[in-house]
């Protein structure tokens, strides 16, 4: 069942995929949709699109759980959808990603988004768009300066990674959340962990785990370890998602971008 609330005026509507306890998030604030959510969640979330009046849809990143209804919302609502240019060829087909994902989150059907610039205006408020690729290519947080209201899409997620995508990039990440640091805030709006308090503190914390584990991951390259053998070191463990998702998400991985290393 969907939860909603209010966090210091923002709508957070909060969705659960119970098959792997995952939570999904999307936020409503001065008019502003930030992010559709899965397929898999439409029926649940059909009453904060339908119950709350908004004017534009943007989104953090085209992964289907953010996209998912998206082209609902285009054919139904008649919406405006923006996205990093990046992101635009992504959309204007369905979705294609592996069988996993699709049963975790579902489809997501084809739309036409818009590109967005480096800010945009809701009702009252001015948005500065930072881009913070590393989770994906086309990956942008949301930042009013006025209110200091921060929606990190999914470049926070947890402090302490220890799987990465096999596309994601650990030092785009670390500079990513850097240029995030650059600016006034406190508490942040996280697309899976939700609205966080001490958001400043947590993404602090992810920074200086994945620089010492950088620091340490080329130390150990530099003696002759492959990344595999970095992985067994530095990040130990039997994750469950590693054989779920058939490796698309791997330690393997994340050491991998830290050496800048080619994926296979």
């Amino acid at each position: 069942m969907l939860k909603m609330y209010e966090r210091n005026g923002v709508l957070c509507a909060e969705g659960l995929i119970e098959t792997i306890g995952q939570k999904v998030f999307l936020y409503m604030v001065d008019g502003l949709l930030i992010d559709s959510g899965p397929e898999k969640l439409r029926e649940e979330l059909l009453s904060l699109f339908q119950e709350n009046d908004f004017d534009q849809l943007v989104l953090t990143h085209n992964h289907e759980d953010h996209t998912g209804n998206a082209a609902w919302i285009q054919n139904n609502l008649a919406k405006p959808i923006f996205i990093h240019p990046q992101g635009l060829s992504e959309c204007l087909g369905a979705g294609d990603y592996p069988n996993y994902r699709r049963i975790t989150w579902g489809g997501r059907e084809a739309f036409s988004p818009q590109p967005v610039s480096a800010a945009i205006q809701s009702r009252n408020l001015k948005w500065r768009i930072l881009h913070t690729p590393g989770h994906t290519d086309d990956h942008i947080a949301l930042y009013n300066e006025e209110r200091k209201l921060l929606f990190t899409g999914d470049l926070y997620v947890a402090a302490r990674t220890k799987v990465s995508m096999k596309t994601e990039s650990v030092p785009k990440i670390m500079s990513s959340i850097r240029l995030l640091l650059d600016n006034e805030f406190t508490a942040i709006y996280c697309s899976h962990a939700g609205y966080l308090e001490n958001g400043r503190e947590l993404l602090e914390q992810k920074l200086r785990y994945l620089e010492a584990i950088s620091v340490k991951a080329t130390a150990l390259a530099a003696g002759g370890e492959s990344a595999q053998q970095i992985a067994d070191t530095l990040l130990p463990g039997n994750y469950p998602i590693i054989r779920f998702s058939e490796k698309e998400w791997d330690t393997v991985h994340l050491i991998r971008s830290i050496l800048d290393e080619p994926l296979f």
